[in-house]
């Protein structure tokens, strides 16, 4: 393993007063995104994986997994947020209301008349920015996509496959981002961005209430299997966007019996995990060459921090070898548990799960989350192979083992 695990606790007690609204991610918001999203003919509810033998071996008292490797055929969750904002931004410009929009009326000739071409532009590592550029072509409009010095190919590929112009650029990540909002600022293109900035607020706002829809989805699954409510979730942050929602809405949909929540990041790009440690936001720079692609950002979504530092219970910061052993251990199940095939971002937590279990210098961290036998953990496996090479690298090739090898 290279590096260690690093986690800070939430000590903080704040009063009802001092917490950030939850006014934008309760239930009924979440439900109008998915609503919006069933009227996708693709829409289907991705899966929700129970793992009662590697709960068992982890003397946990359940392990679910919702598996976002099946989301409108794009292999990743990231579509959510891009087309819900993209919906939402259309509504706007029409001076319609999003609730009496379908995806198909969107792409209807009156409705593309009226609106003209539009050019919506990002940067992403991968996911998010193949998820706008389905969007925006299944509306029929334009998308350029901005990609960080060292993104896969593959993915960049997939990318233009899936309509849009698309490079690679010589800068990380959050350089890519200010590169797309000039170019926007230049050229009258529409950012679509999980992060914000002042002056750009409600695009990022409506791509976080975009992802809420699997939140909802994972609820309503975990009912099914007579599960009440899970205990502890641990969620996966870049940026923060989707771990800030999932958590806004998680604490508002249970208020004071909410699950424990636990932010994981990629010790190259910890920018929560830093902000949480300082008691106030904190930028990473640099190349931050992590294998969680998805998640190697450095200037976190200043209204997604502010969730996470709210309602948050734990932040942890460890090495691309947790991620690694996160995807083997989906892909190679114990006994009957089913197959998840998750790729580097959407791994780590099953990875981190299995240290906060089995490592003993990781006892102290495990005892103040309350993870039991009694616990009900629930994980969210962002994405599947979507680099089926470097997948590939890590699971039969033994790429970022979890151990030193003599």
């Amino acid at each position: 393993m290279t590096g260690p695990i690093d986690w800070k606790f939430n000590e903080i007690v704040r009063t009802t007063e001092q917490l950030s609204s939850l006014d934008r991610f309760t239930w009924e918001e979440a439900n109008r995104a998915r609503t919006f999203h069933q009227t996708f003919d693709c829409y289907r509810e991705t899966p929700l994986a129970s793992l009662p033998r590697l709960a068992e071996h982890w003397g946990l008292g359940g392990v679910y997994v919702k598996d976002e490797s099946y989301r409108f055929g794009l292999n990743a969750f990231k579509v959510l947020g891009g087309a819900y904002a993209i919906g939402r931004y259309l509504a706007e410009r029409l001076e319609m209301d999003i609730g009496d929009l379908s995806f198909e009326r969107l792409r209807s000739p009156e409705i593309r008349e009226q609106l003209g071409e539009i050019t919506f532009v990002t940067a992403t590592d991968g996911n998010h920015g193949r998820g706008v550029a389905w969007a925006a072509a299944q509306l029929g409009q334009r998308s350029v996509v901005y990609m960080p010095h060292g993104s896969s190919l593959t993915r960049l590929e997939a990318i233009r496959a899936a309509g849009a112009e698309a490079e690679i650029m010589q800068w990380n990540y959050d350089e890519c981002v200010r590169h797309a909002a000039r170019m926007a600022d230049e050229h009258g293109w529409v950012v679509v961005q999980d992060t914000a900035w002042e002056g750009y607020e409600a695009i990022p706002e409506w791509i976080m209430q975009g992802y809420s829809t699997l939140a909802i989805e994972a609820i309503e699954q975990l009912r099914a299997l007579d599960v009440p409510k899970p205990t502890h979730v641990l969620l996966q942050a870049g940026v923060g966007s989707f771990a800030g929602a999932v958590t806004a809405l998680f604490a508002s949909f249970y208020g004071e019996e909410r699950p424990a929540i636990i932010i994981v990041e990629p010790n190259k790009a910890d920018c929560i995990y830093r902000s949480a440690t300082a008691g106030e936001l904190q930028i990473v720079t640099g190349a931050m060459d992590t294998i969680m692609a998805g998640l190697a950002c450095g200037e976190p979504n200043p209204v997604a921090w502010q969730l996470l530092q709210d309602y948050g219970d734990m932040y942890i910061s460890c090495p691309d070898s947790v991620a690694a052993k996160g995807m083997r251990m989906l892909g190679n199940p114990l006994g009957d548990d089913p197959v998840v095939i998750s790729g580097e971002s959407g791994a780590v937590t099953a990875g981190l799960l299995d240290h906060l279990m089995t490592d003993p210098q990781l006892a102290d961290a495990k005892d103040r989350v309350g993870l039991t036998e009694a616990s009900h953990v629930l994980l969210v496996s962002t994405e599947g192979d979507t680099d089926p090479s470097r997948y590939r690298d890590v699971v039969w090739d033994g790429m970022f083992p979890s151990f030193a090898r003599s």
